[in-house]
């Protein structure tokens, strides 16, 4: 069995090598993560040449401000919706410039939780600087708030290789 760090380390290394491989940046906005998304692809030497910035949006002003999520949304949605990530990742794409961005809102719990929006709902979108969007709806039931900030990054992690997987190899 891979201990949860080495899995977090494996997915890190394949995202930084596929975006390499295709001279890809990353950017990332986070919530309930923290910053752990941009942390563990810092953690592997030579990560600069591919992550660019991250972006720690943790209250509702602070992804108003900084991605330019509309505060109609987080009326109308929260900050754990799909809409809410999918303009995370949109707002952060136009920011940062980068060729990848991912998106991370959820409650990490132990508490916020709520029949409708449960601890350890996370709402993902990763997107390209083309347009493409991917959205992810995960319910990280029976976690600690550990166990859910770690499959959330894994998670990211995911969609992140994913895209990056689609793009043209660079000669």
């Amino acid at each position: 069995m891979i201990a949860p760090s080495d899995a977090l380390d494996l997915q890190a290394i394949r995202v930084l090598d596929l975006c390499r491989a295709r001279s890809l940046t990353i950017a990332t906005a986070e919530s309930c993560t923290g910053g752990l998304v941009a942390g563990i692809l810092t953690d592997i030497a030579g990560s600069s040449d591919v992550l660019d910035r991250g972006f720690v949006t943790y209250s509702n002003q602070a992804k108003v401000e900084m991605l330019g999520v509309s505060p109609s949304t987080l009326a109308v949605h929260g900050a754990v919706s799909e809409e809410t990530a999918r303009e995370m990742v949109r707002g952060l794409l136009r920011a940062a410039r980068t060729s990848l961005g991912v998106s991370v809102t959820g409650i990490a719990g132990p508490g916020g939780g709520s029949p409708a929006k449960p601890v350890g709902l996370v709402h993902f979108a990763a997107g390209t600087a083309g347009g493409k969007i991917l959205v992810r709806r995960e319910v990280f039931a029976d976690q600690d708030r550990a166990g859910v900030r770690r499959l959330s990054v894994l998670t990211a992690l995911a969609m992140l290789a994913e895209l990056a997987a689609q793009e043209p190899l660079t000669p």
